[in-house]
């Protein structure tokens, strides 16, 4: 493909997991220069491929598993295998752990330059001591099969350090970023209204985004709100998408006898809609790469409650702009609802700060660029 691309650097992407990664592909692509640049994105079977025509040459698409299965994993590296030998791109960039392993394995050998971005590392998670070991072995061992590692946030490459998956030259920080012309493009198109959902106008509406997993702690959201709503009897809560875990909140808000005052939207493809109906925006979670929400919660002029985990208080500094507490507690959270409840100033300060990050340093624009900077710089 090289010699027909006048020069062009050409890059193949590899994926297998969607969600936020999906959506980071999609608006850093579509700002990438496409003079200089020609991308190749091959795809898992979770992917809907014509969704990227917009900013992709090639899409391809090759059934991978997400959890650890070695017959499928096979078949996955030899399919990847033949797609990079075919289209002899000159950089191949995996994306998050299990493509990442997929992905480099199956470029051994070829002459080319690999990146590698982990979205997030699965060592981080909170699973068994074994499983953190296992996958820190093999991030360590993958790590050799990478020319650079793309860092979201600069906890990402602390904690790479700390754990010694490669030298600090290998590591590179490059800070999520989200849509901002589209958001501001789509600000003046019909949205969701409190009316559609049957929320009173006068509710102070609680709010999240993620989905209902332990991950992003739905189970502290829904005991928060309990807190909450015994000291302002007006307050609403709003759950921005779906999971395994809704059972348990919703269950949770029948026996404490407030599940009218709660509304979960399931799966939707325009949360920002949404956001723009709370008056205070959550991120309760557990573990967090980066936190993608939190800039779209500045954007739309919220202020956040966040937990001080990860790369969140990268992002998010307390009492500046937004409000940190410790992981796993309602009580604190509850406390800092009501905080902003009650204190307009510091209301309006958050928000004002939130607004003025988002524009000055979490522009997708910028992560297009510093990524066009990195993919130049691996072809001198």
């Amino acid at each position: 493909m090289n010699s027909n691309s006048h020069q062009k650097i050409t890059v193949m992407h590899i994926v297998e997991c969607a969600g936020g990664v999906d959506r980071y592909l999609k608006s850093f692509l579509k700002y990438l220069d496409r003079e200089q640049f020609n991308t190749i994105l091959v795809c898992s079977q979770l992917y809907k491929t014509e969704e990227f025509s917009f900013c992709t040459e090639i899409v391809e698409q090759v059934q991978m598993s997400h959890n650890l299965n070695l017959r499928q994993d096979r078949k996955s590296i030899v399919a990847l295998r033949k797609l990079i030998k075919h289209y002899s791109p000159d950089i191949v960039y995996t994306h998050s752990s299990k493509a990442g392993a997929l992905g480099r394995l199956a470029n051994i050998g070829i002459k080319n330059k690999c990146v590698y971005n982990p979205h997030g590392w699965a060592f981080n998670m909170q699973v068994g001591r074994r499983k953190q070991i296992f996958y820190q072995f093999a991030e360590k061992l993958m790590a050799s099969f990478c020319d650079n590692i793309i860092c979201i946030s600069q906890s990402e490459k602390q904690s790479a350090l700390k754990h010694k998956i490669c030298k600090a030259e290998k590591l590179h920080v490059i800070f999520n970023g989200i849509d901002i012309t589209a958001y501001e493009k789509h600000i003046t198109e019909n949205v969701v209204t409190r009316e559609h959902l049957h929320i009173e106008k006068n509710a102070f509406v609680v709010g999240t985004v993620g989905r209902l997993c332990r991950q992003k702690s739905p189970d502290t959201f829904i005991r928060m709100a309990y807190e909450v709503i015994r000291k302002i009897p007006q307050a609403y809560f709003l759950m921005v998408g779906n999971g395994e875990m809704e059972e348990e909140v919703l269950s949770y808000a029948e026996q404490n006898g407030f599940a009218d005052r709660l509304y979960i939207t399931g799966w939707v493809d325009n949360p920002t809609d949404y956001i723009r109906l709370f008056d205070v925006a959550t991120l309760l979670s557990r573990w967090e790469g980066f936190g993608l929400v939190i800039p779209e919660y500045m954007l739309c002029e919220k202020p956040i409650i966040a937990t001080e985990v990860d790369a969140i208080p990268n992002i998010i500094h307390d009492h500046e702009n937004g409000i940190l507490i410790p992981m796993n507690d309602w009580h604190s959270a509850g406390e800092a609802v009501c905080e902003l409840y009650e204190n307009d100033s510091l209301y309006q300060k958050l928000v004002a700060q939130g607004l003025k990050d988002v524009h000055e340093k979490y522009d997708v624009r910028r992560v297009a660029k510093e990524h066009e900077q990195i993919f130049s710089n691996l072809m001198k």
